[in-house]
């Protein structure tokens, strides 16, 4: 299933002529069990199948198994037949093996995409550095970009506003607060700004007493997420600053943790699966 776009296996179901008939006991799934059907999908698979979402149901005293096996762009996934490997494809109700040339095109469709999502990281990381002050004092800069990309809507407002408020809480489970090293307490959360394909929650450091602390995160309608912090030149204490190229350590945690937050409420939000690569400027 996982080469053929994901599927769903549903255990405790009477069949007939491949059709669904009635309902039986599927007997008992305790934990044991589910660690078992997901050590098989990592261990007897390669490359692995990570990502099942294991449903229990139960109705009338019978219980049923629902296994959702997620679409993949690692394929082929293949399984030792005997002595050798092979690649199962599902055809309907039967499972068939692959022949050479599919085996060859799903390589061909992985080592794409890769290419794909690392020219798409690039792009948005040259987007996101563009225009700062690198030159000066240190920024890290963070770009995710969902494996496979959402395209079903498009991000609203309100679901933007959301997703930045609870990333705050979780952010601060990672890294409590220090001061005001946290990027995302230095944005606007409340209301975030159209952008390209995006909603940007700006930079509430204005003015030269306050400029230290800048920072911006947007949130793409594909499920990307980006931030900018500046992390070198911090306040010292009331009148003084550290250099451009000093950076704390508190600084680099609390914006890892607040990228971390928001890459974890995104993805949830929106379904996607994302990859991260922060870069220190």
């Amino acid at each position: 299933m996982a080469n053929s776009g994901g599927g769903l296996i549903v255990y405790g179901v009477e069949e007939s002529q491949k059709a669904a008939t009635g309902r039986v006991d599927a007997g008992g799934f305790d934990e044991t069990y589910e660690r078992t059907l997901r050590s098989a999908a990592i261990t007897a698979i390669s490359p692995p199948v990570f990502g099942l979402n294991v449903h229990r149901l139960e109705a009338d005293g019978k219980r049923a198994i629902a296994v959702e096996v997620p679409a993949s762009i690692d394929g082929p996934h293949l399984i030792y037949r005997n002595d050798y490997f092979g690649a199962p494809i599902r055809n309907d109700s039967d499972t068939a093996w692959m022949k050479e040339r599919q085996i060859e095109a799903m390589y061909h469709t992985r080592f794409e995409e890769r290419r794909h999502a690392s020219e798409a990281l690039d792009a948005r990381f040259s987007e996101v550095s563009a225009g700062r002050d690198s030159d000066t004092r240190a920024w890290l800069i963070a770009v995710a970009h969902p494996r496979i990309p959402r395209f079903r809507d498009r991000t609203t407002r309100d679901r933007a506003r959301y997703v930045l408020s609870k990333t705050v809480p979780l952010a601060l489970t990672y890294a409590s607060r220090n001061g005001d090293m946290h990027p995302l307490e230095n944005v606007d959360l409340s209301n975030p700004r159209p952008g390209l394909r995006r909603w940007v929650a700006v930079s509430m450091a204005i003015g030269d007493h306050s400029s230290w602390k800048e920072a911006w995160m947007s949130i793409y309608h594909d499920g990307s997420v980006t931030l900018a912090a500046a992390v070198g030149g911090h306040r010292k204490s009331r009148d003084t600053y550290f250099e451009g190229w000093e950076v704390e350590s508190s600084a680099i945690e609390c914006t890892i943790a607040d990228v971390m937050a928001l890459l974890r409420t995104t993805a949830e939000a929106t379904d996607t699966e994302v990859r991260c690569t922060p870069v220190v400027l």
